[in-house]
């Protein structure tokens, strides 16, 4: 049986690959290439360019490669976007995950992991946050994905469908063997940002707001490394193999570090002191939200190998270098798809 991914060129889902890649599992990537790359999606990995929203494509791949699992990566997810354009992110992010949901169930599937966000908290008045606190998120952003993990809780009551709900914090990071990373243009991830900085890609950062209600006054974020967070997922694509129940479960560490701290931390890891600015707060961003992640834990037995943040720093350096000169590359010039593990035969 196979597993279909969607998203799997995009940051998250290109690790994804990987790890699956890796493990030997058969998969088969979709995604639009909106936001993603061909190039990121492992060598060997089929990858079917196409939305997850088109039901008739979706159908025919799962009957095609036998598909019995889909982790669901596609989506849009950039807080303040989803503030100034709404109505996209409730397209991209919930009316497609609602028909993707409804293909996995005409067509059979056991198991769905849907990607979803610490946004449903929205600025929680207890923290650690666990599972149980109340969702109120305070952008579109976390809205689209709160609606989306209430039809797939709907759908698995009603018609039997497994599902695992991952609430991730803050990724970052990079494959630390060097095969993959965040590649987006205009990110708005911080790690991500501080170090285009730190090599000369953007000629300073924005500390958005600096009076927040906490240490330093910068907000606070618990960041998890991504290939940390992909095998979470991996766990629990096999726990819910083995006849578990549906569970929604935070990935993060527990503990988070300020603007400030990550600021720094990127200056000392690439030895570079970067232009900084102060600017206004952004609408939407909680002053602090750091994970309990003690279920995750528990649940799936999930033991993080790099909660660290100088390490998740120099992953990121490390593969920001190898894009620089991705893209220095003269023009026309192949570049390789990433190289995965061996695969076995469906």
């Amino acid at each position: 049986m196979t597993i279909l991914v969607t998203g799997g060129a995009g940051y998250i889902g290109s690790h994804m690959a990987l790890e699956l890649a890796d493990a030997g599992e058969p998969f088969v990537v979709l995604d639009n290439l909106s936001t993603g790359f061909a190039w990121a999606v492992a060598e060997g990995v089929p990858l079917v360019v196409g939305d997850c929203g088109d039901q008739a494509l979706v159908e025919r791949l799962i009957r095609q490669h036998r598909v019995d699992a889909i982790i669901h990566f596609a989506a849009s997810v950039v807080v303040p976007e989803s503030v100034s354009d709404p109505l996209s992110y409730y397209r991209n992010n919930t009316v497609n995950t609602r028909a993707l949901i409804e293909s996995a169930v005409n067509a059979g599937v056991d198991h769905f992991i849907f990607s979803s966000t610490a946004a449903v908290y929205g600025d929680p008045a207890q923290i650690p946050v666990s599972e149980t606190a109340p969702t109120q998120p305070v952008s579109p952003y976390g809205w689209s994905k709160l609606m989306s993990e209430v039809m797939l809780r709907d759908a698995g009551r009603a018609l039997g469908l497994r599902y695992t709900i991952l609430r991730y914090f803050n990724v970052a990071g990079a494959d630390p063997r060097g095969r993959a990373g965040q590649s987006s243009k205009d990110a708005t991830h911080l790690i991500k940002v501080a170090i285009e900085t730190a090599v000369g890609a953007r000629d300073k950062l924005q500390i958005f707001g600096t009076d927040y209600p906490t240490a330093d006054g910068t907000c606070v974020r618990d960041y998890i490394h991504v290939s940390d967070l992909v095998r979470a997922h991996s766990d629990a694509l096999g726990r819910l193999r083995s006849g578990a129940p549906s569970q929604t479960l935070n990935c993060g560490y527990g503990h988070g570090y300020s603007v400030r701290e990550v600021i720094d931390t990127v200056k000392r890891v690439s030895g570079v002191d970067f232009r900084v600015e102060i600017a206004p707060p952004r609408q939407g961003d909680p002053a602090r939200i750091v994970a309990d992640s003690s279920q995750a834990r528990a649940v799936l037995g999930w033991q993080p190998r790099y909660d660290d943040l100088s390490t998740i720093v120099a992953h990121a350096l490390a593969w920001e270098r190898e894009l620089t000169k991705r893209r220095a590359a003269p023009a026309g010039q192949a570049i390789g798809r990433a190289a995965g593990g061996s695969k076995r035969s469906s």
